[in-house]
């Protein structure tokens, strides 16, 4: 069996290590991606803020553990569903089965105003240029904003102005800076009213202007004022962005999307098409987008593979679950755990924020950089 996965994040990495662990040569896995390594998301808050360099949480895709998974490194220029083929900067490549785990791009540039007067800082590069950017303001009103939905990793916007307050009060700059936060979100995390609950009260403790159900529509650089889509105003010195999100074109021009992402059935992940899955940011499933779920989708997807592969049935079932841990700030952590089923509220509860928890997050991404590159990793270097 040959299965050709696109995109190396959470899901692709998941399921080309499972595959490869499970079937051993009995399975010819190709994974391919643009990208020469693999950054976790809370990694670019961690360079952002000045706690470990870019090189240290760069995983590069030449040193993938599973021995049986080939990697390519090269940017998908078309997919045909129908013949599981794609075309690349590598040339062609076909499989079996074809898994579409390409996420979703970023559009700084949709936003008028952005590229010239603010910082994105969900792409790696905005991310780690951003420290520099940080560690260069003098002071003064920052803004951090949600500019459309949907967005990745819902929790990150509150992670970013709690960790922003911390920087500017350890480089003595409070004193002449105020922090706003703009989401679309009526909660910062809806599924939990717990962890809702316990970032409201971390901004009002740091006296961080909280403006929910807004969106950012564009910048003035000449006055330095960010406009909502209501026409409220807020001025700022220094401007940090969540940009608009797309499937990528090639997913867009394939006949795999509808309403802009692919479709799957949410129980087993597949789309309309023969022998094609799609899994993470790039599906329209239901659940956030964030790397957890698509590593879940994929344990489903590989699950069925390999109970295929074998001879034998699996009703696979993905279940929705999915574990986001939030920084607080001051070196604490709350883990949020969370369910999104079609048909029934979302949910989740929360546990901490602690320092404790900081290790448990620390052990979560160090346990998946030794299963899928086989070495010994901490998020922090300590």
């Amino acid at each position: 069996m040959r299965v050709l996965i696109l995109g190396a994040g959470f899901g692709g990495l998941e399921l080309a290590s499972t595959l490869d662990a499970a079937l051993g040569s009995d399975v010819e896995v190709t994974l391919v991606d643009r990208a020469e390594g693999f950054v976790f998301g809370f990694s670019k808050l961690d360079v952002m803020f000045g706690r470990v360099s870019a090189a240290h949480v760069v995983h590069r895709y030449a040193d993938l553990a599973p021995a049986g998974v080939r990697f390519v490194n090269a940017t998908v220029r078309s997919i045909d569903p129908v013949a599981r083929r794609v075309e690349t900067d590598a040339g062609p490549l076909e499989g079996d089965v074809l898994v579409v785990a390409l996420g979703a791009d970023l559009h700084p540039e949709d936003t008028p105003g952005l590229v010239e007067a603010g910082h994105e800082f969900y792409t790696v590069a905005g991310a780690f240029g951003a420290r520099e950017v940080l560690e260069g303001f003098e002071g003064g009103r920052v803004v951090v904003a949600v500019t459309s939905t949907p967005f990745k990793c819902p929790p990150a916007p509150s992670e970013t102005a709690l960790l922003v307050h911390d920087h500017l009060a350890r480089r003595g700059l409070l004193d002449r800076s105020t922090v706003s936060l703009v989401m679309p979100l009526g909660a910062p995390i809806p599924p939990s009213p717990a962890a809702s609950e316990a970032l409201l009260a971390e901004f009002a403790e740091r006296g961080i202007s909280w403006h929910p159900g807004a969106l950012v529509r564009s910048l003035d650089p000449t006055t330095k004022v960010a406009r909502l889509a209501d026409g409220t105003e807020l001025p700022f010195d220094l401007f940090l962005g969540v940009p608009v999100h797309r499937a990528p074109e090639v997913v867009l021009d394939s006949g795999l999307a509808e309403d802009g992402w692919i479709p799957v059935d949410p129980l087993t992940l597949r789309t309309t098409y023969d022998d094609v899955y799609a899994v993470g940011d790039v599906t329209s499933v239901g659940t956030p987008k964030a790397g957890v779920f698509a590593e879940g989708q994929a344990s489903v997807v590989a699950a069925q593979l390999v109970a295929h592969a074998r001879g034998e049935s699996h009703p696979a079932s993905y279940d929705g679950n999915g574990t986001c841990y939030l920084e607080f700030g001051a070196g604490r952590v709350g883990k949020v755990e969370v369910t999104f089923l079609r048909g029934e509220a979302p949910h989740g509860a929360l546990e901490g924020p602690s320092l404790a928890l900081a290790a448990d997050k620390e052990r979560f991404g160090a346990e998946r950089v030794r299963r899928w590159f086989g070495r010994d990793w901490t998020p922090l270097g300590g």
